[in-house]
Order: C-alpha cells, then sequence, then structure tokens
C-alpha cells in the first residue's frame, strides 16, 4: 500500500474530527512560520479538492519584532495572492496592550482571536454561510503537543493535562481546530518544499523565521532544543509515540470529563449572578470518588477565578480536604474563602464571606 501524503494525513486528521466539509469554512491564522505556511497550503488544497467549502487566511501583527514583524505581514499577503485565498490583516501593538497590565502571551491570544471573530462574521456576511459552519484553523503539530509534555512534565500539570492539546476546542464560541496535530513540523517543512512553485521571501525563504523560537532562555524554546532532540535520540519515532501515548490519555481524560461535567451541573450551584461570586458544592460530593471530585473542584476554581488564572494544586487538595468537614475554613489563592457546613463547602471570594460572617 502506498505511503500516505501529508496532506491525506491531515485530511484523516480533519475528518476523524469533524473540522471540515463542503457545508464549513476555515479561518486559517497564518503568521509566516513554516507551520501556518503548510497550513495555508493544506486549506487551499482542500478548497480545490472539495474537501472544505471555503477558506480565508488570518494574519495579526503583534508589532513586536520591528521590521521582522512588517516583513511577516508582507510574506503573507504575498502568500494568500498565489494561493487565491481572501486575506484579513491587522495590527495590535501588543506591547502597548502589556503596559496597560497583564500577561502578554494571554493578550496576544485573545487579540487573535478577537480577529478571528471579526474574520468569521466578515466571511459569514459576504459568503453566505452560517457561523455555525465556521472553524478557526490554527497550526499546531505534533511537535508543539510533545513540547507542551514535557513543559508540564517539568512544571507539574492538573487533570488531563497530560493529554497536551485537543483536537478542537471551544473559544468564545468559535470552534478551533489543530488539523496538523499528527504531523511533525519537518513533514510540513518538506511538504512546502515539494510544492511546484512554494512563494518565497524577500531572501527567497520558503517561510519567516522568527529569531525568538531559538532563545533557549525561553522555557518553550529550551524544551524544543534541548529536551526533544535528546528524548529523540533514544526514540526517533518519538512524534508518533507520544502522540499515540497523549491520544490513549486523551479518551481517559474525555471519559472522566465527561462524569465531573454531570456531578458539576447536579452537585454544584452558583452564589450569584457572576462566576465570580463564588460557588456552593453539595455536601454529597464528600462521597465521590477523590479523582471526580477533584476534577470538578479544578473546575470550579476555573471559573470562579477565570480562563487565564492558574489553578494552584494545593487549592484543589484544600478544597477536598474541607469536604464533610463541618467548620472547615480555609484561604485558597489569594483572595478566595473555603468554608463548610451542612449545606456543603462554599467557596466564595474573601471579602463576600467576611460580610457573611459579620452578619451572622
Amino acid at each position: 500500500m502506498a505511503q500516505k501524503t501529508v496532506y491525506d494525513c491531515a485530511l484523516d486528521t480533519v475528518r476523524a474530527h469533524k473540522m471540515a466539509g463542503a457545508d464549513a469554512f476555515a479561518v486559517a491564522m497564518v503568521s509566516g512560520g513554516s507551520d501556518s505556511c503548510a497550513l495555508a497550503y493544506m486549506v487551499a488544497d482542500m478548497v480545490a479538492a472539495g474537501d472544505l467549502g471555503a477558506a480565508v487566511m488570518l494574519h495579526v501583527n503583534h508589532k513586536l519584532r520591528g521590521e521582522a514583524s512588517e516583513g511577516d505581514a508582507r510574506f503573507v499577503v504575498k502568500l494568500a495572492e498565489a494561493l487565491g485565498l481572501p486575506l484579513f490583516m491587522c495590527e495590535i501593538d501588543v506591547s502597548a496592550l502589556v503596559r496597560q497590565g497583564g500577561n502578554m502571551e494571554a493578550i496576544a491570544r485573545d487579540e487573535r482571536y478577537k480577529a478571528a471573530r471579526q474574520a468569521i462574521e466578515s466571511t459569514c456576511s459576504h459568503l453566505g454561510f452560517s457561523e455555525d459552519s465556521a472553524r478557526v484553523y490554527t497550526a499546531h503539530t505534533a511537535d508543539d503537543r510533545v513540547e507542551n509534555f514535557y513543559m508540564r512534565s517539568i512544571v507539574g500539570t492538573g487533570p488531563g493535562g497530560f493529554r497536551s492539546m485537543n483536537y478542537c476546542v471551544n473559544i468564545d464560541g468559535m470552534r478551533v481546530c489543530h488539523p496538523l496535530l499528527e504531523l511533525g513540523r519537518d513533514d510540513l517543512r518538506a511538504f512546502i518544499a515539494g510544492r511546484p512553485c512554494p512563494v518565497r521571501d524577500e531572501l527567497g525563504e520558503l517561510w519567516r523565521e522568527d529569531a525568538t523560537n531559538a532563545d533557549t532562555d525561553h522555557f518553550r524554546a529550551f524544551v524544543r532544543h534541548e529536551i526533544v532532540p535528546r528524548a529523540k535520540e533514544r526514540n526517533p519515532r518519538l512524534l508518533e509515540t507520544l502522540t499515540r501515548t497523549m491520544n490513549l490519555i486523551a479518551e481517559e481524560d474525555d471519559m472522566l470529563a465527561g462524569q465531573a461535567r454531570e456531578l458539576l451541573l447536579s452537585r454544584v450551584r452558583p452564589l450569584g449572578q457572576l462566576p465570580s461570586e463564588g460557588f456552593l458544592i453539595s455536601s454529597d460530593m464528600a462521597h465521590v470518588e477523590r479523582p471526580l471530585a477533584r476534577r470538578v473542584i479544578d473546575r470550579v476554581l476555573s471559573l470562579a477565578l477565570g480562563r487565564d488564572a492558574r489553578i494552584e494544586t494545593a487549592s484543589i487538595e484544600t478544597c477536598l480536604d474541607g469536604l464533610g468537614k463541618s467548620g472547615f475554613v480555609s484561604n485558597i489563592q489569594g483572595n478566595l474563602a473555603v468554608s463548610y457546613n451542612k449545606n456543603g463547602l462554599r467557596i466564595e471570594p474573601m471579602d463576600a464571606f467576611r460580610a457573611r460572617r459579620k452578619k451572622l
């Protein structure tokens, strides 16, 4: 049997996870790097083959690398023109937003998804697609997933963390998909180089390189250039092996997540109109198996603190320890009060806890 092409492998992933169809369209997020360039070529091929109804490209210039960022933008324009794909472009001064407060990566990500939302709305308006048929494609690869796995191995992770990445996830009401998640970066670069007339930048390069990717002072770059190559020396098929392992973890994670979701709906209720006002976890949760209860509490804390908050393992364990212990009171995450009485475990802002206790 003939060996599958890179395109066929990507298409298998797309079909297995329902990322496309003749009635769907994709917004491909293209930075100009090799992975995202491969994604752009891939979606153009999918549209031509009838596997995808339509596709557009989105490039967000974060203005973080001076002239190099401008060069990225020029190259993406050239790529979109060559592929005949509509292109949405925007410039966002991420550094200026960071100076107002916040994490650079989180701000950049949020701004990209805001731009993706605008691209979806415009495409639906002009091409007549429904928003339900929209998919946002990102160029995450098997390499990215393996890097995440090792990063989490080093710093620790919560329930389900070792699945590393989902093939598809809902973000702000959008279906965000990773069609290249079972392909390695080397395969994708060979895919680009093997095209009949690949697009080149001003220096004749087939994609744009980000110099910060080589800086091993950055955690991901350290894992990419120091940890993964050593692991590949032991197992040249590392990407394939760990992808299979992470998919097995993901299947079990999905099962446990489904059970935890049912418990969340049946045994947790909000204390107010907003998640930040806290939650009451039923006293029955004290009789639930600890691994499942841990997942429920992890989800409750994520809702209470917000999507970008880092949930501390010690906080989850404190909540677990408090279940079923009348009179239990503790403080977690700096500003959350955890208390238990006959009604269950309350997780709420410290100010609300103090005000309530003062009334008593």
